[in-house]
């Protein structure tokens, strides 16, 4: 996407297409692009600032943090706002902002029941901390030996 402030009206003018999912350059992480960067945007200038307003979307494959399985989950942003600051007149590429404000939107804990296709995902509630009854078979692990903090305290004399 590439913006001319040249020919830019001044009531401004609305942009639709797609950005190639190299664009999020996600090499070494656990997130992988599924998709180009949909975008469709209204590009209004104010003095020396660009406003685009719209929706932009993307399709990522995460993995699930309690199922350890890759799944689908698109980030929509309905009502995007990006704002820009122009710092020569020309050619404005806003693609590196609108790639920002998808990764924003990333969940830092993905789930497979919030992606595209939901899939419901039970964890064995003999596995859970809370209410965990003794006889479930599972060992749980001894809590680690810890110097105590009043040993010092402890070992002073008092005057009562």
């Amino acid at each position: 996407m590439k913006i001319e402030l040249a020919h830019l009206p001044e009531e401004g003018k609305h942009y639709e297409g797609e950005i190639p999912a190299e664009i999020f350059d996600l090499k070494e992480s656990d997130i992988l692009d599924a998709g180009p960067l949909r975008y469709s945007l209204f590009v209004q200038r104010f003095g020396n600032e660009l406003l685009l307003t719209g929706n932009l979307e993307a399709t990522f494959e995460l993995t699930c943090m309690r199922s350890l399985e890759p799944f689908h989950q698109t980030i929509r942003i309905p009502s995007a706002a990006v704002s820009i600051e122009i710092e020569h007149e020309g050619v404005i590429d806003p693609a590196e902002a609108l790639r920002e404000e998808i990764l924003l939107e990333l969940p830092t804990i993905p789930r497979c029941e919030d992606g595209d296709d939901p899939r419901e995902y039970e964890i064995d509630p003999k596995y859970l901390a809370v209410d965990k009854p003794a006889s479930d078979g599972v060992n749980t692990a001894p809590a680690p030996e810890k110097p105590n903090p009043w040993a010092a305290l402890d070992a002073l004399d008092s005057p009562d």
